[in-house]
């Protein structure tokens, strides 16, 4: 199994307390081993199974979307 840690831009994240319930969120899903999210930096960081991939990816931006409707996740 190949880890990946990478940080992502978030855009739109208007609370720290927000960013605590998507940290949450985001830490539970298969496939991820780590998450923090910054409120104040702007920033995730993940640390996840690569072969899980994109499918990750667009489970984590629904995570995002259920608690912060306008905030997104820029996975470059």
């Amino acid at each position: 199994m190949a880890v990946v840690k990478k940080s992502f831009e978030m855009e739109d994240l208007d609370c720290a307390n927000c960013a605590r319930k998507m940290q949450d969120a985001v830490s539970k899903i298969e496939g991820v081993i780590s998450c923090e999210i910054s409120f104040m930096a702007q920033k995730m960081k993940l640390e996840y199974e690569e072969e899980k991939g994109s499918a990750l990816f667009k489970e984590i931006a629904k995570c995002i979307k259920k608690v912060e409707p306008d905030c997104s996740v820029v996975f470059d």
